[in-house]
């Protein structure tokens, strides 16, 4: 029987493992970093974090990370996470980060997938501060409401993709063969090379098929290096002694 990939929820996680978390997909909070978080499960529980328990922190943090690292999120991952979160305010500010980023057309499911009423942000004074303060414009017409001063976005709360790339290694990945779940597991296998077929999609949340040929090319490639042998040096010329010089001498 063919292995699908794995859509279920992770399990919740503590606020203060999520802001360590947060740390490690380069969010400049104050907490130690997680190695090698998994990028997708972080960003929907700080969804739920900024969402469901209104911390504006996170939320405005969250968005000005979307907003210069989402051409290496696994848009796959992530809309299967959003899509099967049950509550509507957690899909509604998924749908609006993914229509805010359009340009990019893996975010067009994600992006329709929230079709109900769209949702406050802050459930009080929201109509008080867009009379204010306006719309903030890259959410407007979406399946959210935000005033412009509520998500402030500030580039120097998040690390840049070179930063981000010597510090997480599946994101460096990413960079180098595409947000896919290939270069998860190619990552996973550079971490634990021992991992079997089967262990390497539940790792990544991939299937059984793709972990299994990426592993196949992986041992391969390992195979290949360790036989290879360096090219032998080219013997360097010497001189004979002059031995006229000799007797001159």
């Amino acid at each position: 029987m063919p292995f699908r990939r794995i859509a279920a929820l992770p399990p919740p996680i503590a606020s203060d493992v999520l802001t360590s978390q947060l740390v490690g997909i380069g969010m400049n909070f104050a907490a130690p970093p997680v190695h090698d978080p998994n990028i997708e499960d972080t960003i929907l529980f700080a969804s739920i974090e900024g969402m469901e328990k209104q911390d504006l922190r996170v939320l405005r943090v969250l968005t000005t990370w979307f907003g210069i690292h989402a051409e290496w999120v696994n848009a796959d991952r992530l809309t299967t996470l959003a899509t099967i979160q049950s509550s509507a305010r957690v899909r509604a500010f998924w749908s609006a980060l993914a229509r805010w980023q359009r340009k990019d057309r893996r975010f067009v499911r994600l992006s329709a997938s929230y079709q109900g009423a769209r949702q406050d942000v802050f459930e009080v004074g929201t109509d008080f501060q867009l009379q204010r303060h306006g719309e903030d414009p890259r959410f407007a017409g979406s399946s959210i409401r935000v005033a412009a001063n509520m998500l402030r976005d500030r580039p120097a709360d998040v690390l840049s993709p070179s930063l981000l790339a010597r510090r997480h290694q599946v994101y460096r990945f990413r960079i180098m063969m595409g947000p896919n779940y290939r270069a998860d597991m190619w990552a996973a296998l550079e971490s634990d090379a021992t991992l079997s077929a089967a262990a390497l999609a539940r790792e990544t949340y991939g299937s059984f098929a793709t972990a299994w040929h990426v592993r196949r090319d992986f041992l391969l490639l390992r195979v290949s290096s360790s036989r290879r042998t360096p090219p032998s040096e080219p013997k360097k010329k010497t001189r004979g002694i002059d031995s006229r010089a000799i007797r001159r001498a």
